[in-house]
């Protein structure tokens, strides 16, 4: 059963890139790392369902979500762009196969980084964020989400790669195998989250570095 909750605040936080918080529904449960069905709540919208991942932990008293807009494709997120404060979004059914397994080396494009967002917010709360490891895809420095967060939870461990741009500090290019060996210190997991093509090359790529499938963790679907 969807229920209907209230923005609490809308922002952009990039370019292309919202940041909501809305009030957290009655008996909401979920892991760091999942998914929920969202739709918004006015005419001609209720039933253009959608998938967005929690950025917020799950014992936080409200919920957040970070959302990259196509303002071209004239769909939901191009409709978020009118939202403002008070108005209401349905909170679906949750679901989702990101989950955390314990230190490794989070591999995400652009969007994303969402689920990543999640686990590391928990992660930071429980003081466990380890010795784990970002490298995170976009095409320029502008597209980078939560860059300052990042830098500041990470350090070292904190690897961006721009397609697009080169920046003193950053790493040029794709995601490739040499990137990700020079990056994996012996960590046991390795967590996965890009658009399809990413997806299909990294996961080739850790292949060939010998990580069994076992060790991958990316959404089921």
């Amino acid at each position: 059963m969807a229920q209907s909750v209230k923005i609490k605040s809308i922002q952009h936080i990039t370019h292309d890139v919202l940041h909501i918080i809305l009030e957290k529904p009655t008996d909401l449960a979920y892991n760091p790392g999942q998914a929920v069905d969202f739709a918004i709540n006015k005419p001609g919208w209720e039933s253009e369902w959608r998938s967005f991942t929690f950025t917020s932990s799950p014992d936080d008293n409200q919920i957040e979500f970070v959302i990259k807009t196509y303002p071209d494709h004239k769909g939901v997120t191009n409709e978020l762009l009118s939202l403002s404060n008070n108005d209401e979004i349905l909170i679906g059914d949750v679901y989702g196969d990101i989950t955390y397994k314990g230190e490794g080396v989070f591999i995400a494009g652009g969007a994303g980084v969402t689920p990543f967002i999640a686990i590391l917010k928990q992660l930071q709360k429980e003081g466990k964020v380890g010795n784990s490891k970002l490298i995170f895809a976009n095409k320029t420095k502008s597209d980078i989400i939560d860059e300052a967060w990042f830098s500041n939870l990470l350090g070292k461990n904190f690897i961006n790669i721009l397609s697009n741009e080169q920046v003193d500090g950053y790493e040029h290019g794709y995601v490739n195998a040499e990137l990700i060996n020079s990056q994996m210190d012996g960590l046991k997991y390795y967590y996965l989250c890009a658009p399809p093509p990413m997806m299909k090359a990294v996961e080739s790529q850790l292949a060939g570095l010998g990580i069994k499938s076992d060790y991958i963790i990316k959404e089921g679907f």
